[in-house]
């Protein structure tokens, strides 16, 4: 007998017991459920919810994986023991194991708080409420590690994931029911309840908090910044980096949101497996790109000058900010989840469109907060019902003018 079949034996045996919703997600994730329908018509096909998660979770390990080496990166960069890139992606100083370990030993334990803590309130859910354990969180689980400061608190992660599945997800009824993206509701979180280890120059770099730490408590160290680009022009400030070094990702930022070619790739994976949305992807980008414009032209007319507290972001070339900040990772992981964004094809190209283009105006106008991306998604989460609403009532009044034609 194959394990397969002594597992599902197991099932049936034990289907009384309360903690079978636990053993039963362990034997759905390892192996396709054994139920069939018998009724109606169906598409019978070899993938189901938990496969599908999987496949996003393929288009975002090559960020985790450049994440790891970008923190070490960064981390050696900042402390002036190495030399910044000279070859792209190519560059000896980069793909070095020291830069790995760096990296692997902070941002691992991050995946493994993020899944160990949100899949244990999924289970003790699922227990409680008698079904079956459900995988939206696969995603989520990932999400978060990679939308987060690279020296993020372990606790403060926990308690942030225990409020984002408890408050943004089960209270509604669990995955397929919540308004908001559960992974941005736990970076909001972490955002409003603790500012400090969220944003500022140090906390994109490891060890730059610790760094000034001691030299507040008197040592004589030189102080190290790791300021992101959108921290630097929100100051009025400019940055030193080339458009290579922005667009393949040698740069200060979140773990896995500051290689633009990668989420690329990643985006066009999940469009060739259908899984994501190209018309809220693209949309989103004209969005920002208008919004940008926009800005480009007020200041080309001269209302807004060198010296405005907007000037740095709002001069900021217009397609720059589509490979600078969360936007891009933002757009391609997190604006085109299915449970909260538009359902219908019309209601999908104006949300995201007033993704790309909200994201872009809370960049320049916030200068405390120049990353506007996620507060934008959370804010067309809430409208994604109502634009659907609204294009479907649209629809059902074309059918009815139709049909008042063909019977007059």
């Amino acid at each position: 007998m194959s394990l397969k079949s002594k597992l599902h034996n197991f099932k049936e045996k034990h289907r009384s017991k309360k903690w079978l919703p636990a053993f039963s997600a362990i034997h759905t994730f390892l192996f396709m459920p054994n139920e069939t329908t018998h009724g109606g018509t169906h598409i019978k096909a070899a993938d189901d919810l938990k496969r599908t998660m999987n496949i996003v979770i393929m288009a975002m390990i090559p960020c985790l994986i450049f994440g790891m080496f970008n923190a070490g990166y960064q981390h050696h960069l900042a402390f002036g023991e190495i030399q910044a890139v000279s070859q792209g992606f190519f560059s000896p100083e980069f793909w070095t194991m020291e830069n790995f370990l760096v990296g692997f030993w902070k941002i691992i334990p991050l995946v493994i708080v993020s899944y160990g803590v949100g899949l244990g309130i999924e289970f003790i859910f699922a227990i409680i409420k008698g079904h079956e354990v459900e995988e939206g969180y696969l995603v989520t689980g990932m999400l978060v590690p990679l939308i987060v400061p690279v020296d993020t608190p372990l606790w403060m992660l926990a308690v942030a994931v225990v409020f984002g599945v408890v408050i943004g997800k089960e209270v509604f009824g669990g995955t397929g029911m919540n308004i908001l993206n559960p992974a941005l509701t736990i970076r909001a979180f972490l955002f409003f309840a603790y500012p400090t280890w969220m944003s500022g120059d140090k906390v994109w770099v490891h060890g730059a908090v610790e760094r000034a730490n001691e030299i507040a408590s008197g040592a004589n160290l030189d102080a190290v910044s790791g300021e992101t680009i959108l921290g630097s022009l929100a100051q009025g400030l400019q940055h030193d980096y080339s458009i290579s070094e922005m667009f393949l990702g040698f740069i200060p930022g979140s773990v896995g949101e500051t290689s633009a070619i990668l989420i690329l790739l990643g985006g066009l994976f999940l469009i060739f497996t259908k899984i994501g949305s190209w018309r809220i992807m693209l949309s989103s980008v004209l969005g920002a790109i208008a919004m940008g414009l926009i800005f480009n032209s007020v200041v080309d007319a001269g209302i807004i000058t060198e010296g405005s507290k907007f000037y740095g972001l709002m001069s900021t070339v217009w397609w720059h900010h589509l490979i600078i900040g969360g936007f891009a990772f933002g757009t391609v992981f997190m604006a085109t989840d299915p449970v909260t964004a538009s359902q219908t094809n019309k209601g999908k190209w104006i949300y995201g469109f007033l993704v790309g283009f909200i994201s872009i105006m809370i960049r320049v106008f916030n200068p405390a907060y120049p990353e506007g991306v996620m507060l934008a998604i959370l804010l067309m989460n809430v409208f994604a019902p109502t634009i659907d609403h609204y294009v479907v009532r649209g629809n059902v009044k074309k059918r009815m003018k139709r049909l008042k034609v063909k019977t007059a």
